[in-house]
Formats: structure tokens, sequence, C-alpha cells
């Protein structure tokens, strides 16, 4: 058994400055949890706290059902993969890989045997007698995780791994390593600032700001359902749209634009946003739910006419930026609809699927 346990976690350096501050989290055993942040929310610091690479100030880390705060990393049974790779230059694939079951004095046999095993799940079989100056960075990437693999650890810890690689590259090593977990379900630990990533590799996604978890969930409760400002802004690429309303009772519940604009509340939400009546809030909607007016009978469907300021062809997609009342906004349209700078675009906006948000706490209501 392999569970992690974070507990009340605490982690200040000098001058009373916290990365951490006293988080509590729990990863199940085989479970891939993927940390996600901007930089300097405390998701590496946290990873390395598991790690043993940096000292807790406070709390407990549970590894396997036992305490490890006083464990120094060696004892942990868990192997790290680093975004720089860390391969020793003068040594082959092979003894990179064999490096750390040679320290233990694992017999050759079985060094043999778990090297070609790795190698085979990542597909570098033809790379073992070659030197690290001789593979591509996705190539190193995968001696990395080979060399994690190899040790059978009891929890993969990856840090960033994949910042150093080229587009095309991340997408292809983020399939490597689902396959990889797939293949052996160890308890993962993912640090990344890629909220694509996060989306595309986790069980679970926990986001990090400020030191502190704003939400933990799958990828797709996070997406649909955000509890706070931050989560939604944060994941979703592009970004939600956010627009500042008063509620108010005008013939039915509703949320005024600043412009002067009324948008019905959809029933379903009424009873929710209710109690808001008279508040300023902020509206959340994201842009594929501000899209071309395709069936107006649509219920809580209403048309927005937007001056279009920067058009964006993605191919499969066309993004459209604008501006409401001075606030920005992106629609995501069907690129064979004709759009232009300074041509005015109907969109229609689905209010089935809108946000509305706490402007004190910044929380999703």
């Amino acid at each position: 058994m392999a569970q992690v346990s974070i507990r009340k976690v605490v982690k200040a350096y000098e001058g009373n400055v916290q990365a951490v501050k006293g988080i509590d989290l729990e990863i199940a055993d085989e479970e891939f949890v993927v940390l996600v942040g901007p930089s300097g929310c405390g998701k590496s610091t946290t990873l390395r706290m598991v790690a043993g690479l940096e000292e807790i100030t406070s709390g407990e880390i549970w590894i396997g059902g036992d305490v490890v705060n006083d464990v120094p990393p060696r004892d942990r049974d868990i192997a790290m993969v680093f975004q720089n790779y860390a391969l020793y230059p003068h040594m082959s694939v092979f003894d990179n890989m064999a490096f750390g079951l040679k320290l233990r004095k694992f017999p050759k046999d079985e060094i043999k045997r778990r090297v070609d095993e790795a190698a085979r799940i990542l597909d570098i079989q033809a790379l073992l007698e070659r030197k690290p100056k001789a593979l591509s960075g996705g190539q190193r990437q995968r001696v990395a995780m080979g060399r994690a693999i190899v040790r059978n650890p009891k929890v993969f810890l990856f840090d960033e791994p994949l910042s150093n690689l080229d587009a095309k590259l991340r997408v292809q090593m983020r399939t490597e390593i689902k396959k990889v977990h797939q293949t052996i379900p160890t308890t993962t630990v993912y640090v990344t600032h890629d909220q694509v990533e996060a989306m595309t590799l986790a069980d679970r996604v926990v986001v990090m700001n400020h030191g502190v978890i704003e939400q933990v969930g799958p990828p797709q409760e996070l997406y649909h359902n955000p509890a706070t400002r931050f989560v939604a802004g944060f994941i979703g690429s592009p970004a939600m749209n956010f627009l500042p309303v008063r509620v108010l009772d005008d013939g039915g519940l509703k949320v005024e634009l600043a412009n002067g604009v009324k948008l019905a509340v959809p029933p379903q939400r009424v009873d929710r946003y209710g109690p808001y009546k008279g508040r300023q809030m902020t509206l959340g909607l994201r842009p594929e739910h501000l899209t071309e007016i395709r069936d107006t009978e649509k219920p809580n469907v209403v048309r927005i006419d937007c001056m279009v300021d920067v058009v964006e062809p993605m191919g499969m997609e066309t993004l459209v930026h604008f501006f409401i009342d001075g606030e920005p906004v992106c629609a995501r349209i069907d690129p064979v609809t004709h759009s232009a700078p300074n041509e005015v675009l109907p969109l229609a906006a689905d209010l089935n699927n809108m946000h509305l948000i706490d402007n004190e706490s910044g929380k999703v209501v």
C-alpha cells in the first residue's frame, strides 16, 4: 500500500515567509494526482517535502502508512523525475538506468531484467548503448523516467518534467507518461504550471494558490464546477470570461451587465442565485458558451452583438476577442463563420452554463 497523506503541513522560511500554509491532502494508492498552479504557489515545495528534499516546518507526511518527517530521502522508497533529466553524461543509457540498482547491490541479472523491461515500456531498447549527448530531449526524459521505473518505488514524483521540451514533444511525452501509469499503476504526484498537462494526466487535480489548496477534484469537475474565481480562471484555455454584473428582480431574476444589458437567469439557477438580489457580483462564462448563433429557440440563450477586436484562427475553431464595457471577452466560433476586426458579430450566450461569483469571498455560488 502506498497512500500519501499530507496533514496540516506548513513550510516557512526566514522572516516567517510561508510557502505552504497548513495544507491537507490524501492521495490514494495507485492514484495519479497533479499539483498545479502559478509560480510561487507552493506546489514544488510540497513535492520536495514529500521527497524529503525540503524540511517540514510543521505537520506530518505519511507514505504507505508511516510518518516520514525524519526519514532521509533514500529511505522513503520514492523515485523522482526532474525537469533537467539529471543524467550522467559519461554513462550509457543502460548504466544511467541501472545506477541506482547497482548502488543497492542488486544482482546483475535482476538489474538487466528491470532495465530491459523499463526500456520496453518506454520504447528505448535501441538506445541502451548510447550516451545522453546522442539523445534528443524527449529521449533523455524517457531515460530519466526509466531510471525511476526500475526502482519499482512506492511513489513516483515528477517535478515539471516536460518544461524543457518543445510543444510537440510535450504532447508526445504526456501520452507516454499516461501510458506508463496505465501499465505500472504506481502512486504518482506530478507538479506542473501547465493546466493542460494537469487536465490530461490527472485522476485528480490539486489547484494551489499562495500556499493553500483552492480546490481538489477530477479534471472535469474542476472545469465545469470551479469552487473559486481563481480556479475558474486558471483551469481552461482560453480562460473563463469574467464580467461585472448586478443581480436584480426585473420581472424575474436577472443579471445586469455594466452596459445595461439584462440577462435572464435560467430557471434551474433561480433558487441558488435568488439570495444575492441587489448585490454586485461577477458573471463567469467560458468561451465555448459564447459562440455564433445557431439555434435561437434554445432556452436560456441570449443574443449579444459584439464589435470584433481580434480574430485568431486556430484551424478547428476560431477565437474572437472583443470588449463589453471595457472588459475583455473571448468567444469560440466555427471557423467557417465570417468575422473580421471592427465588424459587428452577433453571438449567443448560453446562460445554462453561467457561473456567478461572490466578489468578496471569490467563491462561485
